[in-house]
């Protein structure tokens, strides 16, 4: 059984050169079983204004898709399949007044938990990608979408992990 406590503090964080945090975050998706629609799961902030996909800081003890993981488990209480990064963005932090670097993932959920290290802080809820555009304030965050939904609806998904499972 995994350990389902939200790891806590910066001790291990990574920065880029230019000392920017790294930051990686994914989708968690699922096919609707009657007609194939995406359905993504958005969290709320722990302030609990909008909503949004899980993300956080990816720390030196993990690969870059273990840290995509650890975030979906933490926040939104869900297990899967981490697929090819989406991209990379820059985003200005709106509570620290600096810029972090942004990886974004989809996750395919296979599993997701009744109980999780952050249900007391976060609400989560199954929507359409349309709603999810619509309700997230985070620009970065709707282009990681418009490219999930780009590569399933071309059916150009891959399941096999890349070289950023690596890193």
């Amino acid at each position: 059984m995994a350990c389902l406590v939200a790891r806590q503090g910066r001790e291990l964080q990574r920065y880029d050169g230019g000392g920017r945090r790294l930051v990686v975050g994914c989708i968690p998706y699922r096919l609707d079983t009657i007609d194939q629609a995406v359905e993504v799961l958005v969290i709320s902030s722990q302030k609990g204004h909008g909503m949004m996909f899980p993300k956080g800081g990816w720390e030196s003890d993990e690969t870059i898709t273990q840290a995509a993981s650890r975030e979906a488990l933490e926040e939104a209480g869900v297990r899967g399949e981490v697929e090819d990064v989406l991209g990379k963005w820059e985003y200005k932090s709106r509570r620290y007044n600096t810029f972090y670097e942004g990886f974004m993932f989809p996750l395919h959920v296979t599993e997701e938990l009744t109980n999780w290290p952050e249900m007391g802080a976060r609400k989560r809820r199954w929507v359409s990608a349309a709603e999810a555009r619509e309700g997230c304030e985070h620009l970065w965050m709707t282009e990681a979408l418009d490219e999930l939904e780009r590569r399933l609806s071309n059916n150009h998904l891959s399941k096999k992990r890349t070289s950023w499972a690596k890193m």
